[in-house]
């Protein structure tokens, strides 16, 4: 036996940050790189609030992907609050993927991510220009060169997250550029993130989905308990959906408990194929005057 042998010869390991524009296609592009969802999606913007990390495992690689939310500016205090969250994971990291909709280009918002990165002495950012599937070959292409005349990105990789199109070829761009070490994490994690939270954030995702105007911004969910039965298996969730007004409460509720029914009804199934056990799910609505607007309400709501 050879002591001197290393398993980790060779191998490449790091962290990227995902960082985008609002409805760029962050979080769909990541589920798709890791296989399997983890960070939740909407067609509605600003749907990813925190940051989290996903994990995608190579033959000889290892990359943390930190899912972030949409970059934008903003006067508000929730919004302002979660564009500097986005801003702030782009340091100390050892990549940036630049992910950019190529359907539909947010100039502005595009800008500030090109000046956060313009501020590090040394950065390796990649653009992975999003949606292709939605736009002709030859604009295509006109964007790849527009992207390469705002900087100097040392790859852009027109992508389909949806549809999976050149989803693996990304993967292995950025593999190639990774410092080598050992992975930070075993084989069969792909997030750092604990179930409950999981959970809490696919219950938003069925608001995001189900209501419209201003009720999806104006709602959080905190998970108060989440535990398992160790004779039966059952997972019981007792989950809480604040919003800022008593009419917001009367429409997620809906006629005699008819939506709040059906946001629950589709997160049980989505939480009972990630936990592998049956679910009993209970959610109740609480209203939370304007938290949106008072940080320590951010702060008690985990944002």
């Amino acid at each position: 036996m050879n002591i001197d042998s290393n398993p980790y010869k060779d191998f490449k390991s790091g962290f990227a940050v995902i960082a985008g524009a609002p409805n760029a296609g962050k979080s769909t592009l990541l589920n798709a790189m890791i296989g399997q969802k983890i960070s939740i999606t909407s067609e509605k913007p600003q749907t990813t609030r925190n940051r989290i990390a996903g994990i995608v495992h190579g033959q000889k690689s290892q990359i943390i992907f930190i899912d972030t939310p949409g970059i934008h500016d903003s006067k508000k205090v929730f919004n302002k609050r979660i564009v500097d969250v986005a801003l702030s994971a782009i340091d100390d990291m050892d990549m940036v993927l630049v992910v950019a909709d190529a359907a539909r280009p947010d100039p502005a918002s595009e800008e500030l991510i090109i000046r956060k990165l313009r501020k590090r002495k040394r950065v390796s950012a990649i653009l992975a220009l999003n949606k292709i599937d939605l736009v002709p070959g030859p604009a295509i292409l006109t964007q790849i060169d527009q992207w390469a005349r705002r900087m100097d990105f040392e790859e852009i990789v027109p992508v389909s997250a949806a549809k999976g199109t050149q989803v693996e070829e990304l993967v292995a761009e950025m593999a190639r550029r990774l410092p080598e070490g050992p992975p930070y994490f075993p084989e069969d994690s792909i997030t750092d993130v604990p179930e409950r939270f999981i959970a809490a954030e696919i219950i938003r995702e069925k608001i995001f989905r189900l209501t419209g105007q201003e009720i999806p911004y104006s709602t959080a969910v905190t998970i108060e308990e989440f535990s398992t039965d160790p004779s039966t298996g059952l997972v019981r969730i007792l989950a809480v959906i604040h919003v800022e007004r008593s009419s917001q409460k009367g429409i997620i509720i809906g006629k005699q408990g008819s939506l709040l029914k059906k946001i629950g009804t589709q997160a049980r199934a989505e939480i009972k194929r990630m936990v592998g056990a049956k679910v009993f799910l209970e959610l109740f609505v609480r209203v939370e005057k304007n938290w949106s607007k008072d940080t320590r309400a951010l702060r008690r709501l985990g944002y």
